[in-house]
């Protein structure tokens, strides 16, 4: 019978190996994240400027203030924004050096965005489908080309300043996971519009009013 203290002593060299090659944080490194926690009024973001103070704040707290971050997010109506143009060039990198996107091509198009990658600024996995609670829903009103809605169906809860009952926010799924093996639940921007934009809407739809911020410089 092996002597379990000898055994255990033999397996130390080994842990310690698998903790030297574990990936290490790399805060000044990062430029992608989903943000840990919401601004908490549903999705009345204060605007974009809201959206992304609230990026640079947690980014600041994160060790990666020295970047300018913005949040993924358009805007409707005469003076459209598209998210994709608010983001800078690439590439992104989340906070344990994986690279999520060389370009807006790619980010749009074949990335490597997965629920194991779309960490918070804290390197925390954010929950998904299966999870409780599911927070996998990440405001964006954007169609999957990171373009702005057109039309008059409102898609930013007027533009993030919204918190009421009515309105709606495009949402994609951050673990790209949904309830059906479509292109819609696979999308980490367009997924499905909220039920509403109050706090309690985005939660009971499968989120928390949680954000990406990319790093534009």
């Amino acid at each position: 019978m092996r002597n379990p203290i000898l055994l255990a002593l033999a397996l130390v060299p080994l842990a310690l190996a698998a903790d030297a090659q574990a990936p290490a944080a790399q805060p000044a490194q990062m430029t992608f994240f989903v943000t840990s926690t919401p601004i908490g009024r549903g999705a009345d973001l204060g605007g974009i400027a809201g959206a992304d103070a609230h990026c640079q704040t947690l980014a600041q707290a994160a060790g990666a203030g020295q970047r300018r971050w913005h949040a993924y997010l358009s805007t409707q109506g005469a003076a459209a924004i598209n998210a994709r143009d608010r983001i800078g060039a690439g590439p992104w990198r989340n906070v344990m050096g994986v690279v999520i996107a060389d370009n807006l091509a790619t980010l749009h198009g074949e990335n490597n965005l997965t629920k194991a990658t779309a960490l918070t600024e804290r390197g925390a996995i954010v929950n998904g489908r299966g999870d409780t609670p599911n927070t996998h829903d990440i405001v964006t009103g954007s169609q999957p080309d990171g373009t702005a809605y057109t039309g008059t169906e409102d898609m930013t809860c007027r533009n993030w300043t919204h918190s009421g009952t009515d309105g709606a926010a495009m949402v994609g799924h951050a673990d790209r996971i949904g309830l059906r093996d479509d292109a819609a639940s696979r999308s980490w921007t367009t997924s499905h519009p909220s039920r509403g934009c109050t706090q309690a809407n985005l939660v009971s739809t499968g989120g928390a009013g949680l954000l990406y911020c990319f790093a534009v410089d």
